[in-house]
């Protein structure tokens, strides 16, 4: 399991012109699934994130998570995260979970992400031709691959 997650000041995801997922100051988390993933994974990633402390506190230092500062969620799912480019000038997405097993991952995820943090998670539509806005503050990006958790 991958996630590209992103301190934003707002974010949404629009399919076929309508917002299906908006959030003001918060995270927008992009999760990539691959076959080997497990709910181990999943419960890891979630408690990870929820305990980032990436926003600023009274002294300007990066020590609040998104609890802390009554943030939002928004995660949208994005099999090209595990994207390959070592052949050729065309991605191969062979790592990327199939769509019956990455589907069931990422529902899974919002839904204990959501549990964990006490926060509604906002999301995009699975397998959906989405269109994703956000304003990156700071800018911050933070990059987590279950497989490499040390």
């Amino acid at each position: 399991m991958r996630a590209v997650i992103q301190r934003v000041s707002r974010a949404s995801v629009t399919v076929d012109n309508t917002v299906v997922g908006n959030i003001g100051i918060g995270l927008c988390i992009l999760l990539g699934i691959e076959e080997t993933d497990t709910t181990e994974d999943l419960q890891w990633l979630a408690n990870k994130i929820n305990g980032l402390r990436i926003f600023r506190d009274a002294n300007d230092a990066m020590n609040l998570s998104v609890k802390d500062i009554n943030g939002g969620l928004l995660v949208i799912s994005q099999f090209t995260l595990f994207a390959s480019t070592k052949k050729g000038n065309r991605p191969s997405f062979l790592r990327s979970g199939k769509p019956e097993f990455a589907k069931p991952m990422v529902d899974q995820f919002i839904s204990y992400l959501g549990s964990v943090s006490g926060i509604k998670v906002e999301s995009g539509i699975f397998g959906a031709d989405m269109k994703v806005e956000l304003l990156n503050d700071g800018p911050v990006t933070i990059t987590i691959d279950t497989k490499s958790k040390e």
